[in-house]
């Protein structure tokens, strides 16, 4: 099994490195995807067999650091998170196959393996340098995706300030495994379990782990990165970065709190996570419903359900505090349940995205509409993805966050009043950001694919077959069989939820449904859609027979406009509902709170023949809250460094002598710990 995934992480390099060839050629670039696409497949095969085996202890690589071999291991937590990859990174391949019409440049297709193969390095890592170097190489390859658009000046700017958190990831995550690895003088996963952190150097690497993994997955406030990178990598990109590569960021997060720090964490290790995935699932799902960009839209969508991850990620970590195993892994498996579905609904919406921006040439909701005629595969797939976001049942993404509700509704069991209180504003925020979130999706859909055509381009709009389609329809269906069986689910990541939950197994995952709590609450997918299926056919047989015979056309209602032009049989575009009219209300409602939302009216002076004009927008809170103070300490410290340009050979030589000094004194403390 290890044998088989270092072979495939050395096709991935090896393909990266053979990518400047295949870029000269069509041909050469579809090699490669199709390549990539294998690869993806054998990952996803790895990570069933371990789910189903039992997973493999490390094993020792011929490469790595001087002073020790690079170690590869999978148990259940990084079996779970290889499905993930797997899966997105399958679809995402065959999704970039469908669209390789002509010779992809270079700077696209290097680093594509590479970002692949960084991600799975990741997670078959079995000690602290491989899990570095896999998650730096992701980092930057992706920056090297963000930033293959050069030309534009908002993807530069994307880039970066991409390349700006990855940097701040790194200068957490490094720091964070050197205090794990200063008790046992040993990088090994197994010799960092023997040898947990306690005192400050566990609350040390619960604050780095949590900024530089929260960076990487886009947790509040270090989210700022992520509605501008998405929209500037290609979609296929996209849909990696936001199926997979968020995940990968939590994975980590987990691997460091729940099992590198120790069986046994104090009960206040949760509510961080609880607040910064309550902060993230509250401002991602209220910028989705404000936002007119459709990849921008499905970027802070990502930042909401990635709250939600993290919500139950605090959730598993305060009941293991508390010596509750049976509701830790309640929590434990809504969150990794949850992983799974959003990395395959998500990656869904972001190709179907792509889509409509191939065939309409753009990405903005005013400008499309009406593609439902054109595009039916993509609106069907795409439909199926917005219910799953939407938290609609029997689609994937209710079960999940249903779970995650029954977990959070117990919360009161813990017996620190701080800790309960914490958890009912979680569980009320999360049931606030779901419903958002169906909004967001509703507006979404509702934008893109119904309605008339607002520009020429979306009304001749077609879509493409092949490879690109059956990416589609297979995330779609997988979409509809995740949520359909839950259970079997749960039982595949047995073992994962058993490492997060401190070794309480989930007992009463069944094949038709779910049952948490003391088993009163209980979920039957199967039931769920029988049901709806006959409510269905029953609508559709009663509209038949009292409809009239025969289909009659008219005009479409104009908002009380007069009627339209010959040549418009189906009334104005102009007269639908826009993107911003969609957002006012809520924006009026919550946006000015959190976001800061204004609108702001002008009016011509009387006899002016001027139109009247309003604007509207809103500013993200972590701009002024946490970017501009660091850029103006980056200019403050930018001006002080100038004046070491100043310094004479004896002043350069006694502060290199004295930073010696430091580091000494720092390495004398350590050996001392």
């Amino acid at each position: 099994m290890l044998t088989a995934l270092a072979l495939l992480l050395a096709a991935m390099l090896l393909l990266g490195l053979l990518a400047p060839l295949a870029a000269a050629t069509v041909l050469g670039a579809r090699l490669l995807y199709t390549g990539t696409a294998a690869g993806a497949i054998g990952f996803a095969l790895v990570a069933l067999a371990a789910l189903l085996g039992g997973g493999a202890e490390a094993a020792p690589l011929p490469v790595g650091p001087p002073w020790a071999p690079a170690l590869l291991a999978l148990d259940g937590l990084s079996a779970w998170f290889l499905l993930i990859l797997g899966i997105t990174g399958t679809a995402s391949s065959l999704a970039a196959l469908g669209h390789a019409v002509g010779p992809q440049p270079a700077r696209v297709l290097v680093p594509w393996p590479l970002f692949l193969g960084g991600m799975g390095l990741t997670l078959a890592a079995a000690d602290g340098f491989t899990l570095l170097l896999g998650f730096e190489a992701m980092s930057l390859a992706s920056w090297a995706l963000v930033a293959a658009d050069h030309d534009r000046a908002e993807n530069r700017e994307a880039a970066r300030l991409y390349l700006a958190f990855a940097v701040v990831s790194a200068a957490c995550l490094i720091p964070a495994v050197g205090l794990l690895a200063a008790g046992p003088r040993d990088f090994a996963f197994a010799a960092l379990r023997d040898s947990p952190p306690d005192g400050w150097r566990a609350v040390a690497v619960l604050a780095l782990a949590l900024a530089g993994a929260g960076a990487k997955a886009g947790l509040a406030p270090l989210h700022a990165w992520l509605p501008l990178a998405h929209p500037a990598a290609p979609s296929h990109v996209s849909a990696v970065m936001s199926g997979a590569m968020t995940k990968v960021a939590l994975y980590v997060l987990c691997r460091i709190l729940f099992d590198l720090c120790g069986p046994a964490q104090p009960l206040w290790w949760g509510l961080p996570l609880l607040a910064l995935g309550a902060a993230s699932a509250l401002i991602g799902a209220l910028r989705a419903n404000l936002e007119g960009d459709t990849k921008t839209l499905l970027a802070c969508s990502t930042i909401e359900n990635v709250g939600l991850v993290t919500i139950g990620l605090g959730l598993a970590l305060a009941f293991r505090g508390a010596d509750l195993a049976p509701l830790a892994a309640l929590a434990a498996g809504a969150a990794l349940l949850h992983a799974l579905n959003h990395s395959v609904f998500k990656t869904l919406l972001f190709l179907g995205a792509g889509e409509v921006l191939q065939a309409a040439l753009s990405r903005r909701l005013d400008r499309l509409g009406g593609l439902i005629r054109g595009m039916p595969w993509t609106a069907g797939a795409v439909l199926v993805g917005v219910g799953a976001a939407a938290a609609l049942p029997p689609l994937s993404g209710f079960a999940s966050e249903w779970l995650l509700l029954q977990a959070l509704l117990a919360g009161w069991r813990i017996g620190e009043f701080g800790v309960q209180i914490s958890v009912a504003a979680a569980t009320a925020v999360a049931a606030l950001a779901a419903a958002l979130a169906a909004a967001a999706m509703v507006r979404f859909f509702g934008l893109a694919f119904l309605g008339r055509p607002r520009t020429p381009r979306a009304a001749g709009a077609t879509e493409h077959g092949g490879p690109a389609r059956v990416a589609l329809v297979g995330l779609a269906a997988l979409t509809v069989l995740f949520g359909l069986l839950p259970g079997p689910l749960l039982d595949l990541g047995a073992e994962a939820v058993r490492l997060l939950s401190g070794g309480a197994l989930a007992t009463r995952w069944q094949v038709t449904g779910l049952s948490a709590g003391d088993g009163v609450a209980r979920y039957l997918p199967l039931a769920v859609a029988l049901l709806l299926a006959l409510l269905v056919a029953g609508l559709a047989l009663g509209l038949r027979r009292r409809s009239p015979p025969g289909v009659v056309l008219g005009p479409a209602w104009a908002c009380g406009f007069i009627a339209p032009p010959p040549h418009l049989p189906l009334g104005d575009p102009a007269t639908q509902p826009s993107a911003a009219g969609l957002a006012q209300p809520l924006g009026r409602m919550l946006g000015g709170a959190v976001l800061a939302a204004e609108e702001r009216v002008t009016m011509p002076d009387p006899g002016e023949t001027a139109p009247a004009r309003i604007e509207s927008g809103f500013r993200d809170p972590s701009f002024p809250w946490l970017l501009q103070p660091v850029a103006r300490l980056r200019d403050a410290l930018a001006t002080r460094a100038e004046r070491l340009r100043d310094l004479g050979i004896r002043q350069c030589l006694m502060l290199t002598f004295g930073l010696l000094v430091l580091l000494l004194a720092l390495v004398a403390m350590l050996e001392r710990q």
